[in-house]
């Protein structure tokens, strides 16, 4: 399956692995690589050296292209930018708008610059930045998210550029490819579906709360970082919430001691990167700091294992999700479900335009008499 997508980058499907902060590594990024799918490693995490070295241990397990996504508001945003041109990686992703000088020096090095959006206008400003391709995550998508729905989004935005628009929130099927190309878009990006992969590093512990959820066990709380961010409910989340704005600071300066000693970032650093948040995202400097939440909560449960210690961010979709495929089976089963609805629809189309048409559950009108 071709589309400006596919072309675009090089891959043999139009799927996009999401880069999930402590998830998207090495092994699952290079598994959705081998499957035909566009693999996105997560660096936010990670130091230079760290990021480095996992972008070469990605190459090593593939020679299919892979991306890296990047913090734009990072203070060593242009760093990490040189490091993945200098290693040949062949996309870069953005959960913010990159700046439009960062765009151009990743386009003329040859790298594809694909930012995430929320909202049509940013679309529109990143198309007139110069980025090739854009995703759109309606509110239906995991982690921060807005409020509107995919299926209202997406239209929106693929009406508004000319670049290639990749869906995001919601999908974890054909059905939902099929659906999102219907709207003109010319691949899906998925997150959840590929945290619930055997190819995927998060513990087993973790993988079954996403498992046992139902639709209503995913909720959106400001209670983490003052933004809104989708997640399993679970106890630590109910006691965020019902925590005082003191005790919620209290614990954010703890955790943004842990991610300075994890991440190696001097104080100075980290201060530089709250001060370019606050300016791209119009937060309070409190918001600022509860942000220092979410990496380690994060870290927790992805990494730890430990659900009563971190959150799990999570699409809607998975209160639908019931098994753990591989990347490769997980990706031959979208693409094969994607030509079946097709092919329905293919076989339905001449019948449907000769058929005369009648409400469910009506009779079918009497064959008319011929005239005498």
């Amino acid at each position: 399956m071709k589309t400006a997508f596919t072309k675009l980058v090089g891959v043999e499907h139009p799927i996009v692995q999401t880069g999930m902060g402590w998830v998207a590594g090495p092994r699952l990024v290079s598994a959705a690589a081998n499957a035909g799918a566009l693999g996105i490693l997560a660096s936010a995490t990670m130091t230079l050296e760290q990021l480095r070295s996992a972008v070469r241990e990605v190459a090593s397990r593939t020679d299919a292209p892979f991306g890296v996504n990047l913090r734009a508001d990072a203070g060593d945003a242009a760093e990490r930018a040189r490091l993945i041109v200098d290693e040949g990686v062949r996309v870069a992703s953005f959960a913010l708008a990159p700046s439009r000088e960062l765009i151009a020096r990743l386009k003329d090095a040859g790298v594809v610059v694909i930012p995430s959006v929320g909202a049509r206008r940013h679309a529109e400003k990143v198309a007139a930045w110069g980025a090739d391709a854009v995703i759109v995550q309606g509110g239906e998508g995991g982690g921060h998210t807005g409020d509107v729905a995919t299926t209202v989004l997406l239209p929106q935005v693929v009406d508004a550029v000319d670049i290639p628009v990749i869906a995001a929130g919601g999908f974890h099927d054909g059905r939902g490819l099929v659906a999102a190309l219907s709207f003109g878009a010319a691949g899906i990006a998925m997150g959840t579906r590929f945290l619930l992969t055997s190819d995927s590093t998060v513990p087993d512990a973790v993988k079954a709360e996403y498992l046992r959820a139902g639709v209503r066990d995913v909720t959106v709380t400001t209670a983490v970082d003052g933004l809104p961010h989708r997640m399993l409910r679970s106890e630590l989340v109910a006691s965020l919430e019902r925590a005082g704005r003191a005790r919620a600071l209290a614990r954010a300066v703890r955790h943004a001691a842990g991610f300075r000693k994890l991440s190696g970032l001097s104080w100075s650093r980290m201060v530089r990167d709250g001060l370019a948040m606050k300016h791209g995202k119009e937060l309070s400097w409190s918001q600022v700091l509860l942000a220092a939440n979410t990496p380690m909560l994060l870290k927790a449960s992805m990494v730890e294992g430990r659900t009563d210690l971190g959150v799990m961010a999570s699409g809607q979709v998975a209160g639908v999700i019931e098994d753990l495929p591989s990347c490769a089976e997980l990706v031959t089963r979208v693409m094969a479900e994607a030509h079946t609805v097709l092919d329905r629809l293919h076989d339905l189309g001449p019948r449907t335009r000769s058929a005369p048409c009648h409400h469910q559950g009506d009779p079918p009108s009497p064959p008319q008499e011929s005239p005498r």
